[in-house]
């Protein structure tokens, strides 16, 4: 048996693993067959790469087999057809006949000792004996290969190959600040293992980045386990450390860890605290644009009944904000203390690859106590190719004591040439189709914005 196992996983966060098991074997002069066992039900036998770093010239690799004819009733089955087994039935009665047919084991034809044919469905059924275990079959996946070895001993051996079933994403818990001003940061890498295989004390590497992969027109074989209990290990704090591979980033557990099958991990790899952010709410009711086409005459335009005030997050990942970490795709929840301390979760999102140095900017769900309201309060068509309208946008703020401001985002949906004629309070220009007004509104009181557009095309 092969010992001295090393093994190392570098998992992608898109569902694939490359595994690495480094192993010392006894060989024979001449012809070996070597069998591993220990690879997981998800593999891609295409990647499989056997090599012999120790005599790279003295050992060859003649041959290499992936061997997935497992063990179960329908294999069993199959082999056992023209031959004889046995069958009992749930009322007590034994069968043994000559195996004619079997669809798994929902229908079975046997052809008795005095030629009458017996048809049994499966709920009949409540055992099936056979008299071996028929050759070819294995419990588990396994590789196998022949090696030529110049000379007999140990020698070093070391296995790569491609594996789905492995998966890794990030969670972020974030704990804002009673003030909204600042936050408090903890990011779990979260790994996933449902492969049919188990790797102990394996050097886990985890990439963030979109990695291009050839899709396979069909799996290589079906996942070992169909359904399965999902644990969960919170593992204790652990430092993880981030560097650069390639166009990639790349985080590495500085532990050896073990990976079960059926089993999520997690392991701390970001913290932050007292880092800045701000707290906004945004009503844009233009969310479906798609860009210019054709300039729009009808008078209703691009219908809108959006009134939902969104509230959004926004903080940088840059190291002058106190944070200084890229931040790789995952789930991001929001929690903030209650009055009694204890954290109420105020919203959850996902999180794209967020280098550091740039923004993050969320959403975490509807303002209860925020209503905006926007009317188109005219229309004129001034030319054949020349219009005018007006908007009003009223914002009302439900909240006791709290002024707050609300970002109102415009989209100048009829033509790529507008100018704004008239405008109740300022405006930036977000690009070529948007502008946006950031007007106070009081606590209990109503701020009106109004402002007229005018839309002008060639022809």
């Amino acid at each position: 048996m092969p010992d001295d196992k090393k093994v190392s996983l570098t998992i992608y966060n898109q569902g694939t693993a490359l595994v690495r098991d480094r192993r010392t074997v006894e060989l024979n002069a001449g012809l070996n067959t070597l069998d591993f066992t220990d690879v997981t039900a998800e593999i891609d036998a295409t990647s499989v790469t056997l090599t012999t770093p120790d005599d790279p010239n003295g050992t060859l690799v003649l041959e290499q087999n992936y061997l997935y004819d497992l063990v179960g009733a329908a294999a069993l089955l199959n082999r056992y057809l023209e031959q004889t087994i046995d069958i009992t039935t749930e009322d007590g009665e034994h069968f043994s006949g000559q195996l004619l047919s079997a669809q798994h084991t929902h229908e079975i034809i046997l052809r008795l000792a005095d030629g009458r044919v017996l048809y049994l469905t499966g709920d009949k059924i409540r055992d099936i004996r056979f008299p071996s275990l028929p050759g070819g079959l294995i419990t588990r996946p396994t590789l196998r290969w022949l090696l030529h070895s110049q000379k007999a001993g140990a020698r070093a051996i070391e296995l790569t190959y491609l594996s789905g079933g492995m998966n890794w994403t990030a969670d972020y818990n974030l704990l804002l600040a009673t003030s909204n001003k600042t936050f408090d940061l903890n990011g779990w890498v979260t790994l996933t293992n449902t492969s049919g295989a188990t790797f102990t004390d394996a050097q886990v590497k985890l990439v963030a980045g979109e990695v291009k992969r050839i899709q396979p027109e069909r799996r290589m074989m079906k996942a070992a386990l169909e359904e399965g209990v999902v644990l969960h290990d919170m593992a204790v704090r652990q430092q993880v450390e981030q560097r650069e591979m390639f166009e990639y980033q790349l985080y590495e557990i500085n532990r050896p860890v073990m990976v079960a099958n059926n089993e999520t991990k997690q392991v701390e790899f970001v913290a932050g605290q007292n880092v800045p952010i701000v707290v906004y709410f945004l009503f844009e009711p233009h969310w479906q644009f798609h860009g210019y086409s054709s300039p729009i005459v009808e008078r209703s335009g691009i219908r809108s009944n959006i009134t939902n005030v969104i509230t959004r997050l926004e903080f940088s990942t840059g190291e002058e904000q106190g944070l200084g970490k890229d931040l790789p795709a995952g789930r991001i929840r929001v929690y903030q203390a209650d009055s009694d301390g204890a954290a109420v979760l105020i919203g959850e999102n996902t999180l794209k690859h967020t280098p550091k140095g740039e923004t993050v900017d969320i959403e975490l769900g509807k303002a209860f106590d925020l209503v905006a309201e926007r009317t188109q309060t005219d229309f004129r068509q001034l030319k054949k190719n020349v219009l005018e309208e007006d908007y009003t946008i009223r914002l009302r703020n439900r909240k006791d004591t709290q002024t707050v401001q609300i970002r109102v985002r415009e989209r100048l949906f009829r033509w790529s040439n507008w100018e704004i004629r008239t405008s109740s309070h300022p405006y930036t220009k977000l690009n070529s189709s948007s502008i946006e007004f950031r007007p106070d509104v009081p606590p209990g009181g109503e701020t009106i914005i109004t402002y007229t557009v005018r839309y002008s095309w060639v022809g």
